[in-house]
């Protein structure tokens, strides 16, 4: 399979994650390497992850060298060239409330880890911010990943979308998986790629 980035950034980038889980301060992880935990397919360069407790921020600032993005709405700490973004509540503007991300998550391998109904938002959003950039590559491959290899719950997903105004993400989600063709990113040949996106297609438009 294919990897998307370069493995000794990825390395780099899982372990500053695993240090920052050991530290005393909650977060909630969105992002590429919630999809990797997940999936088990692509690793992440950079780091997402959002606070719902101003008590963590502090804590952040006193730890660490951590830059304010006002033009984005989120916090920053740059490790050479590996960034970890910080998103706050009531400040960062991302597809779902940052408060309301504590609800949509649960534990996994020793972190909060953001539920796959709420990430395939958070990454349908990212997605739409920055669909002719390479990131945005990587979101749409994201977002085949967790399609193809998590069980969706497309009650769930449909009722976030309702409840969040968020009702036209799902002709997104359609363009998507009818135009995706990085399936060797997902280890998977153009046959196996057609019989997955047939029943996508069916469920996504069931909803």
């Amino acid at each position: 399979m294919a990897e998307f980035w370069n493995s000794l950034l990825t390395e780099k980038s899982w372990n500053i994650l695993t240090d920052l889980a050991r530290e005393p301060f909650d977060f909630i992880l969105i992002g590429g390497w919630a999809a990797y935990m997940w999936t088990k397919l692509h690793k992440s360069k950079d780091i997402d992850i959002a606070l719902t407790d101003i008590k963590a921020l502090e804590y952040l600032k006193q730890r660490h060298n951590l830059k304010k993005n006002d033009r984005l709405n989120k916090y920053e700490i740059a490790f050479d060239e590996i960034d970890v973004d910080i998103y706050v509540s009531h400040y960062s503007k991302l597809s779902l409330p940052v408060e309301d991300l504590k609800s949509l998550s649960i534990r996994k391998e020793g972190m909060s880890v953001i539920i796959p109904e709420a990430l395939l938002i958070l990454k349908q959003g990212a997605e739409l911010d920055r669909k002719d950039s390479v990131r945005g590559t990587k979101d749409r491959i994201d977002i085949a990943a967790l399609l193809c290899f998590t069980a969706i719950n497309w009650k769930l997903y449909s009722s976030l979308l309702k409840n969040y105004k968020l009702d036209h993400f799902r002709a997104r989600l359609k363009t998507i998986v009818g135009s995706f063709q990085d399936y060797g990113y997902l280890d998977l040949n153009p046959r196996e790629y057609k019989l997955k996106k047939q029943k996508i297609l069916e469920r996504i438009s069931a909803i």
